[in-house]
């Protein structure tokens, strides 16, 4: 892993730990897939010693895949499973640090100082321990696991998450310890692109250039799982971040490998791509960007939300009442009915020559070509839209739009690397004090709605990170997927991003040996109970390890309290504990109406 290595792929074992045969049976299932390292959580002693067997078990069928131990809470279990896997993760948030209590707490700069004393006195003999079996280690931070200590100088930050990690690599460094990957991950896609941009930074600052392993913790299941994953990990991953990942969804583990593998080839393909003569504007922060600044244009750019543009060539004039786009692009064909509240972008010569027609809807607005910009300027329209690439934002382009702020851009792109060209657009045009909204236009040919969901959150998803984003038209040549699937898509971009809210966002975790329910089963019931509400977060994880933690950022919280029992969130604070499983759901439902955040089904 590292340096010249492929990026690797690999996912974790959600059987009990003690239980040889299933976990075997599933880690082979992960390798079969295509994993290249197979992760198993241990609890406690027991379960870093059956590491021992699991591996025997693996490799007397000639399984040779590492294994890797996760352990939380227990630095002694951490000194056992070195012994028997070839990796151990630890959590820097509960690794001698209780778990996080969320009461602010106040240290002195000599007792932060003895703290952090406790911590290398506890960590050295691990890390003999470590070298004596030539095990590696992850130090693997999380959001939702921070400590007291770190939270009370740094609060729940991208620089606390990065000081977490920091503390005990420096003592990695100071024993010559250098077997060390890192993770820094998070279920905010935006902290998590933020923090490990950080990471790298500070990294470099000091002088350390250990591997990264990449990952949206609580992605969730299905689409959200897919997008949330591929817009945060291909962000990182498309600038040169990232030497494993994981894609972690609620789902069967093996499931995972094949998305992270489409992930990861979609990235590398760019490698060697033709030269984009574009340069970052100083005024850009890349480890703190914020939103690009805009003159609004009707309801795109400025304060506004992203827009969402549906692509409809074909006369398909079906939607989704939930996803229902703010603009409809039809080209050369005007519309005869269009849906109540609905604008239409055309063609901006078949605009102007119904401009007097009785046949031109009264909520069309004109859309240009680079070769039609002479044109631009004997146009009234109040609202105009300009399909434009990087290298056609010439001069001439430069000063027509400097004189008509009510053209907002579409950005277009046929190479190999489109997000890097959009960026180059969008930097050239901040160069240029060009203030027009941007709507990034994305294009595809794919037959299997997976595959789009991956391609199109990896390329939209710096661009989002990075503020540029005002809006995205999201276009799929075929007839295999539906338009309103693809507009599902592009509003579930958004929302993965943070931008734009149009569903309830659910952050559950993948499962693993530690769960206490069937996760599956459970995210079904939540879902078809609350994915009709717009607005909502609700966390559903397996056990208290990350739960209470990554909930901070939920509404609502669905956590295993022990086996078959379940405690209730209302964000940080425990409402109820210890609910009977085949009562829970029904036990949410009632909370989330209690709080009057509830809406019937329409």
């Amino acid at each position: 892993m590292g340096g010249s290595n492929p990026i690797r792929i690999q996912s974790m074992t959600n059987t009990a730990t003690q239980d040889t045969e299933a976990s075997v049976a599933q880690a082979k299932r992960i390798v079969d897939a295509g994993g290249e390292y197979v992760r198993l959580t241990a609890q406690g002693i027991k379960e870093a010693e059956n590491l021992m067997n699991i591996n025997i078990g693996l490799r007397q069928d000639g399984y040779m895949v590492p294994l890797v131990a996760d352990i939380h809470f227990n630095p002694k279990v951490a000194d056992v499973a070195a012994q028997y896997v070839e990796k151990v993760r630890i959590n820097p948030g509960n690794y001698v640090d209780a778990a996080r209590t969320f009461k602010h707490l106040e240290y002195t700069d000599e007792e932060y100082a003895q703290e952090l004393q406790k911590i290398h006195d506890r960590f050295v003999p691990f890390l003999n321990i470590c070298k004596e079996n030539h095990t590696a280690i992850r130090i693997g931070v999380n959001h939702g696991s921070l400590s007291d200590r770190i939270m009370s100088r740094y609060g729940d930050t991208p620089e606390g998450m990065v000081e977490s990690c920091m503390e005990f690599l420096r003592i990695c460094v100071q024993e010559n310890f250098t077997d060390v990957v890192i993770s820094i991950k998070a279920s905010n896609t935006v902290v998590m692109v933020k923090t490990v941009r950080l990471l790298a930074t500070v990294m470099e600052q000091e002088g350390m250039r250990f591997p990264l392993h990449l990952g949206v913790t609580e992605a969730g299941d299905g689409e959200d799982g897919r997008i949330k994953s591929a817009l945060g990990i291909g962000a990182l991953l498309a600038d040169g971040l990232g030497d494993t990942i994981r894609v972690s969804l609620s789902e069967a583990p093996e499931a995972e490998i094949p998305v992270a593998r489409k992930l990861v080839d979609y990235i590398v393909q760019r490698h060697d791509h033709p030269y984009i003569p574009g340069a970052d504007v100083p005024e850009f922060n890349y480890l703190s960007p914020t939103r690009r600044e805009t003159a609004a244009v009707h309801n795109i750019g400025g304060d506004n939300l992203p827009v969402v543009i549906a692509a409809r060539l074909n006369g398909d004039m079906d939607f989704n009442p939930q996803f229902m786009p703010d603009y409809i692009y039809t080209g050369r064909s005007i519309p005869e009915q269009l849906p109540e509240g609905m604008q239409c972008i055309i063609d901006a010569d078949v605009w102007m020559e119904q401009s007097n027609s009785e046949t031109k809807p009264d909520n069309a607005w004109p859309a240009f070509k680079g070769d039609q910009l002479p044109f631009l300027s004997s146009c009234g329209a109040s609202l105009k839209f300009l399909f434009i690439t990087y290298m056609g934002l010439n001069d001439e382009a430069i000063a027509c739009l400097k004189y008509h702020p009510e053209v907002v851009l579409i950005s277009q792109s046929n190479h190999p690397n489109r997000l890097g060209e959009q960026r180059a657009l969008v930097h050239q045009m901040m160069k240029e004090g060009l203030k027009n909204p941007v709507v990034f236009f994305e294009h595809y040919a794919e037959s299997e709605l997976e595959n789009l969901q991956i391609k199109a959150a990896a390329d939209m998803g710096a661009l989002i990170f990075d503020g540029l984003c005002d809006g995205i038209l999201l276009f799929n040549q075929g007839e295999t997927i539906s338009g309103k699937v693809v507009d599902a898509t592009a509003f579930g971009i958004l929302q993965a991003g943070r931008v734009r809210t149009s569903k309830t966002e659910y952050i559950s975790c993948p499962g693993c040996g530690r769960t206490l329910y069937d996760l599956e089963s459970t995210i079904a019931r939540i879902k078809a109970a609350t994915g009709h509400l717009k607005g909502l977060k609700i966390g559903i994880m397996g056990c208290i390890v990350n739960g209470p933690g990554e909930m901070a950022d939920a509404d609502y919280g669905y956590v295993g309290a022990g086996r078959g029992k379940i405690s209730l969130y209302k964000k940080k604070e425990c409402i109820e504990k210890n609910i009977p499983e085949e009562e829970a759901v029904e036990k949410l439902i009632e909370l989330i109406k209690s709080n009057g955040d509830y809406a019937e089904r329409t």
